[in-house]
């Protein structure tokens, strides 16, 4: 998920918050899922909270005059289990309709560390 946080970095300026779409994680515990919570925190010195894009505007974070979020959303799609401790998948970095970003990310495990072995933007509005 880092490697799409770091796309596109004019998204990401001035945001209020990350929020990661998690709906999709069933293979994810809730351990795991709170250390990318507590990560991406640290990291971003942000508000992070497990939100869709509805869930988001139900809150009141989508701001329907400038159609866009105060912070980002991060959502991953697609993902597919390849050999060689290699995991290829589709995701995505919301902020408006104009400000968002598509990836295709291969991750590789190696030296008990997963690390991102090819990151390539899809598609940017």
């Amino acid at each position: 998920m880092d490697s799409i946080m770091e796309q596109y970095d004019a998204i990401s300026s001035d945001m209020e918050y990350v929020a990661i779409d998690m709906s999709n994680f069933e293979e994810v515990d809730e351990s795991d899922k709170e250390e990318i919570l507590s990560y991406f925190k640290a990291k971003y010195n942000v508000d992070v909270m497990v939100a869709t894009f509805e869930q988001l505007k139900e809150k009141g974070l989508y701001d329907p005059e400038t159609m866009s979020l105060g912070g980002v959303l991060l959502r991953i799609e697609k993902v597919d289990f390849k050999f060689n401790n290699n995991i290829f998948f589709e995701g995505s970095k919301y902020r408006s309709g104009l400000g968002a970003v598509g990836v295709e990310v291969t991750v590789h495990y190696k030296e008990n560390k997963w690390k991102s072995k090819e990151v390539k933007m899809t598609w940017i509005s």
